[in-house]
């Protein structure tokens, strides 16, 4: 019997037991299926770089012989060595792209992922397995040939095999800040088909056990100078690159879901509260009739517990199933692996099971009313709230108020529960469109600060290594222009080591150094000036000292920290010409940049970048987490409709008489629909002001897992704002006016005749 009068419940109140379910649906839905995207990052990473063994740390030397392999190897936690020459090259194609080349002397470390045509073959010397992106971006096959230039050689080989490098899953060309593959790749080749007897290897791949730390502890006891620089698998660019990526979705994983959540249990709770309150009568007659209180509480908390059920396993399995695909196919554009996997945590199976049980506990806590009252006393109706009048509602401020402003405060007051959930729902809404929205506003600042107010240049001109000084000063005349060292360093302080940039200036007009605040600054030629994220990093301060080199060079030099220089994206030193000549480092110019729109082909010039080209890809950079965001909001906003409507018709319910007795004295249905609209922008307003703030709080949390490359001052622009107060205000109007037809349809005898 109870069985069927459920069922009859839930038809009657199917809006409210729909909410709940699309609640649960939305909440587990999100959770899981970005947490299947971000676990699936990470059991892609895991997966790949297991299959191919990749290094935990490379050790790059001038002059990697059998001596210094012997000394990595008596080093007790080394379990494996690997060497390789690795060299930039010039592939034989109209815009000169740049191939990373590989020459292994063996093939168990980082190994190269065939995909088409024949594994690997470290015997086969006319043979080269090239990076599959970049032959994708060149329309190149198996069995053509290919022309690489390095060094003053030409190296000829026929393509072999097409994969991918688990070393160069993330990686950037001077042109772009994403990866361009028509611009650069990798190619793997064997040490045979180096066109020299010797081979000249710089770099051991290395597999080790302990920390990063105590390892380069031990080499600089055993190599001590023999070696100039070693990177550990958590610096390496590609590697840490993708690290960032999977940590900051995991964050979201946790952080987005919860609001979802949570505002669904609230609503539940709010809801059977008030289907148990309008069944008093029914829950005394069952009682008269025999029902114990356990059975009656089992049957109204089995009311949220199936619709909860339902929602959180469909929610289970379209999650995965939905979400990750729309994620990967974005990021696509920006990583390199062969496959990408869906990932699986436990916490998904807790999170769906968490959500039934606690569906359970709130429907419990709304039920649990129904066993203190004997029959007698259910059966007859509840005695209406009545609000004692406040010091407010005595002030002289009260009595200027109109009947609309006092009626909803009134209402608000003996209903505090009620009003609360609406001013959640849109604070849960509005925190998540700020959090979306303002994340893309930040990146747009990175971006104006980086190209409006730092580089005031129209043409970047990449110098070639091998460009003679004549070149390099015929170009500066011609093009009016400055010179600019910029190279990649590393930076210790104590225990601390960090990859970072240095810029060399020499008297940069187009160059402008700014603090955290965008403001220039002037940086003296007997100064250095570090980045504030670096700083941070290394934990020092002006005053204090920093040790550096630059990346090839065993030459570390010691300085003072003179200044803290904000920068968005590069972190590291800034030093003028001067300094570094006192330094004793030689000063060696890697591009020219001039106010001019150069589109000339100069000697002794790599590329031209223009300040267009470098917008283009940061905005095609932003453009691949738009997706993330856009599914966000949209998953914010049908929380804010699926709360407010809910919400909306609870209320309705519960003043159904008091909005007929004032349809009796006359008011019409356009002052009665008012009066809703009142009450409704109020909590929008509420919710609207608090959650702007935790949305932002909510940024900050996100851009703390972003790595050591950015510095991000959290935005937030007037469109953003505009945009966001539009969705809330448009979603609560609009729920508002789904309620105009029942105030027409108001039966006015029936409704003061209901003692619901």
């Amino acid at each position: 019997m109870l069985s069927k009068k459920m069922v009859r419940d839930i038809k009657s109140h199917k809006i409210q037991f729909i909410s709940i379910f699309l609640m649960a649906f939305l909440g587990i839905f999100v959770f899981v299926g970005f947490g299947a995207e971000s676990f699936g990052l990470e059991e892609t990473a895991n997966t790949y770089y297991n299959e191919t063994n990749l290094a935990d740390g490379w050790i790059y030397s001038n002059n990697v012989g059998n001596d210094l392999i012997d000394k990595v190897k008596d080093i007790e936690s080394t379990k494996d060595v690997e060497k390789q020459l690795v060299l930039s090259s010039v592939v034989d194609f109209k815009n000169d792209p740049d191939i990373r080349l590989h020459f292994l002397a063996d093939d168990d470390i980082s190994k190269f992922y065939s995909v088409k045509g024949e594994k690997f073959d470290l015997s086969d010397k006319e043979g080269v397995w090239l990076d599959i992106r970049f032959a994708e971006a060149k329309n190149l096959d198996i069995g053509d040939n290919i022309t690489f230039k390095v060094n003053g050689l030409e190296i000829k080989k026929e393509i072999k095999g097409l994969g991918y490098s688990p070393e160069h899953v993330y990686q950037t060309s001077d042109t772009s800040m994403i990866p361009d593959f028509d611009k650069m790749g990798f190619a793997y080749m064997s040490y045979k088909a180096f066109p020299m007897a010797d081979v000249p290897y710089n770099v051991l791949l290395v597999k080790f056990d302990g920390s990063a730390s105590d390892y380069e502890h031990e080499l600089d006891d055993k190599l001590g100078d023999d070696y100039t620089t070693f990177m550990d698998r958590a610096v390496n660019p590609s590697f840490a690159g993708f690290q960032d990526e999977t940590d900051q979705h995991k964050v979201m994983t946790g952080f987005i879901p919860l609001i979802f959540i949570i505002i669904a249990m609230l609503t539940l709770l709010t809801t059977m509260t008030r289907i148990i309150s309008n069944q008093r009568t029914q829950i005394g007659v069952l009682k008269a009739l025999g029902f114990k209180n356990r059975t009656i509480m089992i049957h109204y908390i089995s009311y949220g517990f199936w619709m909860v059920l339902a929602g959180s396993i469909l929610g289970f399995i379209l999650g995965p199933l939905t979400i990750p695909p729309v994620v990967f196919e974005e990021f696509t554009s920006l990583y390199s692996l062969p496959y990408w996997l869906s990932g699986f945590d436990v916490s998904f199976i807790f999170a769906t099971v968490a959500m039934v049980i606690l569906s359970f506990l709130v429907s419990y806590i709304a039920c649990r009313s129904i066993s203190k009252e004997s029959p007698s006393q259910a059966i007859k109706p509840k005695i209406p709230k009545v609000s004692s009048s406040g010091l407010f509602e005595k002030s002289k401020i009260w009595k200027k108020l109109s009947f609309n402003a006092r009626w909803n405060y009134r209402d608000a007051k003996r209903n505090k529960f009620r009003a609360l959930m609406s001013i959640v729902g849109v604070l849960g809404c509005t925190m998540i469109i700020i959090a979306s929205f303002g994340a893309m506003d930040s990146f747009d600042e990175m971006k104006s600060w980086s190209y409006d107010d730092i580089n005031h240049y129209s043409s970047k001109l990449v110098v070639e290594k091998n460009a003679t000084d004549s070149q390099i000063d015929d170009v500066v005349e011609d093009v009016d222009g400055e010179k600019l060292m910029e190279g990649s360093i590393e930076i210790k302080s104590g225990d601390v080591k960090k990859s970072g940039v240095l810029e060399v200036l020499d008297d940069n007009k187009l160059y402008t150094p700014t603090d955290t605040n965008r403001n220039p600054i002037e940086i003296g030629d007997d100064e250095v000036s570090i980045s504030q994220k670096m700083a941070d990093l290394l934990g020092v301060g002006v005053g204090d000292t920093v040790k550096w080199h630059i990346m090839g060079s065993d030459k570390w030099v010691k300085t003072k920290i003179d200044r803290i220089h904000g920068d968005p994206t590069s972190q590291g030193l800034i030093i003028s010409k001067e300094k570094l000549d006192d330094l004793g480092i030689d000063y060696n110019v890697t591009s020219i940049i001039t106010s001019e729109d150069v589109d000339h082909n100069y000697k002794g010039i790599k590329t031209i970048l223009s300040i267009d080209s470098l917008t283009e890809s940061w905005d095609d950079m932003m453009e691949s987490s738009m997706s993330m965001s856009y599914l966000l909001v949209v998953f914010a906003t049908l929380l804010s409709i699926i709360v407010l409507y809910n919400l909306g018709l609870l209320s309705f319910t519960e003043i159904k008489r008091e909005l007929a007795t004032l349809k009796v004295l006359g008011f019409k249905t356009g002052k009665l629909r008012k009066l809703l609209l009142t009450q409704n922008l109020w909590f929008t307003t509420i919710g609207f002001i608090i959650g702007i703030p935790l949305g932002l709080l909510g940024i900050q949390y996100m851009f703390s897992t972003m790595g050591d490359s950015f510095f991000i001052s959290v935005t937030l622009t007037l469109k953003t704002f505009v945009v966001t107060f539009l969705i809330t205000y448009v979603i609560s109007i609009l729920v508002n006016l789904m309620f105009s037809g029942k105030l027409k349809r108001l039966d006015m005898v029936e409704s003061l005749k209901d003692n619901e």
